[in-house]
């Protein structure tokens, strides 16, 4: 079985609002979470806890997230600019 390798170049990565999507995103999974907050009773009575805490986890993931994007956002403008004061300069 010969490996596989591709045949062309991958293209660039797409460029969002990365902040905006992950933010949304975190927001969703704490609305989920209070939302199950009172049906508790029922999830543990049909074994499904694990609902509203994997909503709880996906909030406090997401809080990491929400600070890595920002991180990487801050650090891709501060590349940006210094590659561009170096093309100005030359």
């Amino acid at each position: 079985m010969a490996k596989w390798t591709p045949q062309h170049e991958a293209p660039e990565p797409l460029e969002g609002p990365v902040v905006a999507t992950i933010t949304g995103g975190t927001i969703l999974w704490f609305v989920l979470f209070l939302a199950q907050l009172p049906f508790y009773g029922w999830f543990d009575d049909h074994g499904h806890t694990w609902w509203v805490w994997t909503c709880l986890a996906g909030g406090g993931l997401g809080l990491i997230g929400i600070w890595y994007v920002r991180k990487r956002d801050a650090a891709l403008k501060r590349a940006a600019a210094a590659a561009e004061k170096g093309a100005l300069q030359e």
